[in-house]
């Protein structure tokens, strides 16, 4: 039989140790809400491989007009220019 000082360590440590596994148990049945709903669904023959023959869309072609990509260089280069001259005047 347990002596009462047994029991008055090994009550808290077995009601902590429940306690954990309580929480951790409620915490992984929400890890199939993670999954973002537009991704792909998992290959249902193992072994399969992944579409390497897919190529991303063509790269060669400007998503940015060449005058408007200019036009936002330039600010760019101004607003360096600005900064600069903002961090001598601090120093």
């Amino acid at each position: 039989m347990l002596a009462l000082w047994d029991l008055q360590r090994t009550l808290p440590i077995c009601g902590a140790l429940l306690i954990a596994a309580l929480a951790l148990g409620g915490c992984s049945s929400q890890l199939a809400d993670l999954t973002p709903a537009d991704a792909q669904p998992h290959a249902r023959e193992p072994g399969t491989y992944l579409p390497v023959h897919d190529l991303p869309p063509d790269r060669d072609q400007a998503i940015i007009p060449p005058e408007q990509r200019a036009k936002i260089e330039a600010e760019l280069a101004a607003a360096r220019d600005r900064q600069a001259v903002a961090a001598k005047d601090a120093k």
